[in-house]
Formats: structure tokens, sequence, C-alpha cells
């Protein structure tokens, strides 16, 4: 494994790591989630440019499509949470409650 592939895949797994363990606030989960989309982005883009195909080259920009639309509805979610509860802390959510 080259040292480029060590560093965006220990990348990927802190971000990940982060997720399933700091999840007190939606906030620093949605962060990890952004650390987790860019190492994957930035991985795809070197992965296209080292297999020289033009045919995998729209891949990481759908990718970061994908991402933006998934910050924008996380966002959406962090104010409506803070607005209907009053905090974004995760432990003050019951799903079943409406």
């Amino acid at each position: 494994m080259t040292p480029v592939h060590f560093a965006f895949s220990s990348a990927f797994m802190l971000g990940l790591t982060g997720l399933a363990f700091h999840r007190t606030h939606l906030l620093s989960a949605l962060l990890c989630l952004e650390g987790m989309m860019l190492s994957l982005f930035i991985a795809l883009s070197l992965w296209t440019l080292q297999l020289g195909s033009t045919s995998f080259s729209a891949a990481p920009m759908l990718l970061l499509a994908f991402s933006a639309c998934e910050a924008s509805a996380g966002l959406a979610l962090l104010v409506a949470t803070a607005r209907t509860h009053g905090t974004d802390r995760l432990q003050t959510l019951n799903l079943l409650q409406c």
C-alpha cells in the first residue's frame, strides 16, 4: 500500500471512528460525514488520474454532487432539530415522539 493510499484510507477510518464514538452533537456527526466524503472524493479523483481512462472521469464530480446534497439535507435537519428541540444534542432526540 502506497503512502497516499494509506493516508486517504486512514482519513476515512478516522472519520468513521469519529462518527461512531463521538455522537454527542448532530453537527459533529455531520462534520465526520463530510470528512469521509472529502477523503472519498480525493481518493476517487487520484484513482481516475492514475487509471488514465476518460470513462471514469465523471465519477468524482458525481460523488461531489451527492456530497453537496447530503450536506444540505444534513444542515436542514440540523436547523429543524435546533428549532424544535432547542439543541442539537443527539441524546435529547427520541424517535418515538413526533
